[in-house]
């Protein structure tokens, strides 16, 4: 999720007009080069149209639209510049005029709005700092985001657009460069909570059926200045107000962390599936939080998307993903569109056998190189991710189908099903009573696990 650095900057505080805006409400042509994209299948050649991707046709009992749930993400979509640390933004954004204003933010709504449409994706999230800028106080901060949000639920209405999750920025501003709850000052953490708490409302106002928590600056550059106990006990009770909060207002959403190692921090408290899962169980809250994984933050913790989706799946607790990739060769957040076919295979196979979102969905938090400037290249970089996930529902379906992998994976644990492995699973096997067996029986051979066999059945469906 932290592609947003390139822009999520601080605003500037002159005052702002909360004049009502009086633009037109009907969908105006902001993108006249591009068509609505449709289905033509694999073998048209049209740049502007899905070749895989086609949402009414009905995989393993859904159609791929419900399969899905794609989601766009409003800090690449319309905010992000494509800046780098090495280059300033190359994004034509013709809808922005750069300030950060009421008026500007108004503006943007519309033209993501059309974007929906054309692309064909049904649901979106933001951050707060995402949809608003900041004002010259908090509480002018807050009319404007609320400003805003009228704006938004007027265009969901009009469209069937929906929200997906919502979520407050606690990370751009240099407020929270030492975290938000888990900062050592106790009024940032207030400032913090405020954000939160109106967050909350937003996406509760707007039916988001989730809300996110990242935290970005939520952990330590250097031990040497750092009370981690208490930092990760002020991070427990800012997420148990939360909980409270949401049972307060009715709002009945899932709540999702999300896991991502090492950048900006030395060492972040949710850096990955495992250490997430830890914290919500020492801290009594797992009944109330699952998680958002992102591929891109998985290869970061050094492990593997379906690594991290396992993890959470075994602990009852995969909500979301947000769909991207990174580079493998650099150290960082690229957050790029998905477009290997491994990859979405792997994430579909997970998702078909947990029985597919309740909540959660696919949300491309992923941008486009700095080098596809246009924006025209919105579409070509979400056509590419839609039309991958649509080739791996497809192969992974295809595999459950066959049951090959599954069962070989049965046999090979087959020996815990009965005798002594199902008094092991059961409870009832002791270190003794195992002595006794195994002083009784020969030397255990070991199976092949055929790998590489296995990998050349993949690459046989793919």
């Amino acid at each position: 999720m932290d592609g947003r650095k390139d822009f999520l900057l601080p605003s500037p505080c002159g005052r702002v007009n909360l004049a009502s805006n009086n633009h037109n409400q009907t969908m105006s042509e902001y993108f006249p080069n591009v068509p609505k994209i449709k289905y033509e299948g694999a073998g048209s050649d049209n740049p502007f149209a899905f070749h895989h991707y086609n949402p009414d046709e009905v995989i393993a009992g859904k159609t791929m639209r419900d399969h899905m749930r794609f989601g766009a993400a409003y800090w690449h979509c319309m905010r992000n510049g494509l800046g780098d640390p090495f280059g300033d933004g190359t994004a034509q954004m013709p809808w922005d005029n750069g300030e950060e204003t009421l008026e500007n933010a108004l503006a943007r709504v519309p033209v993501f709005f059309e974007f929906l449409d054309k692309i064909d994706i049904d649901y979106y999230c933001f951050h707060d700092r995402d949809i608003s800028p900041e004002g010259e106080s908090l509480s002018h901060t807050h009319e404007m985001f609320h400003k805003v949000v009228d704006e938004l639920e007027t265009y969901q209405n009009n469209s069937g657009k929906k929200l997906l999750w919502g979520t407050a920025c606690l990370f751009g501003h240099p407020r929270y460069a030492h975290g938000a709850s888990t900062s050592p000052s106790a009024d940032v953490f207030a400032y913090g909570a405020s954000q939160v708490k109106n967050a909350i409302d937003a996406t509760h106002r707007l039916g988001g059926p989730g809300y996110t928590f990242w935290g970005g600056r939520e952990g330590y550059g250097s031990l040497i200045n750092t009370n981690m106990k208490r930092e990760v006990d002020h991070l427990a009770a800012f997420l148990h107000m939360a909980v409270d909060y949401a049972k307060k207002i009715g709002y009945t959403g899932q709540f999702y962390i999300e896991p991502k190692p090492r950048e900006p921090s030395t060492h972040q408290y949710d850096s990955d599936s495992a250490a997430c899962l830890n914290f919500l169980r020492e801290y009594g809250l797992l009944d109330h939080f699952k998680l958002n994984i992102e591929t891109n933050h998985a290869t970061l913790a050094g492990h593997t998307m379906e690594h991290e989706l396992e993890v959470a799946m075994n602990a009852g607790a995969l909500g979301s993903i947000d769909a991207n990739r990174g580079d493998e060769l650099l150290g960082w957040d690229t957050d790029q569109f998905p477009t290997n076919i491994y990859g979405t295979t792997n994430v579909m196979l997970r998702l078909l056998k947990m029985g597919g979102f309740t909540t959660g969905g696919l949300n491309f938090d992923a941008k486009r190189r700095r080098e596809s400037h246009e924006p025209e290249d919105l579409f070509h970089a979400h056509i590419g991710g839609m039309d991958a996930f649509a080739r791996g529902l497809k192969i992974a379906a295809k595999i459950i189908e066959d049951g090959k992998f599954d069962e070989f994976v049965k046999n090979r644990y087959s020996s815990y099903d009965s005798g002594v492995g199902s008094k092991i699973e059961s409870g009832s096997a002791s270190l003794e009573s195992l002595d006794r067996y195994a002083l009784e029986i020969a030397p255990p051979q070991l199976a092949s696990g055929r790998q590489e066999r296995l990998e050349n059945l993949l690459n046989d469906y793919l």
